[in-house]
């Protein structure tokens, strides 16, 4: 499993995350929608974890492993709204 929650609430993504890991990322922000998620260790994120993630806006901390995420999917994430 690449989502993992660890004993301080923080979310972490690693790997390659799949269409699989959306539901369990939604179902502990939904839980939890204060955390924050550390991407650090993220490869590649499907659409559908993407997509979770800008619904829920939580807190992203660090920089994602993959250049493409960190230059085209960290600015939409990181936006003020």
């Amino acid at each position: 499993m690449t989502v993992t929650v660890k004993r301080d609430g923080l979310i972490e993504l690693s790997g390659r995350c799949s269409v699989d890991d959306a539901e369990a990322l939604q179902r502990h922000l939904l839980t939890a929608p204060d955390s924050t998620i550390e991407w650090s260790a993220c490869e590649q994120l499907h659409a559908a974890v993407l997509q979770v993630l800008l619904v829920a806006k939580p807190r992203i901390r660090g920089e994602p492993w993959s250049s493409f995420l960190s230059a085209h999917v960290a600015p939409l994430l990181r936006r003020e709204t």
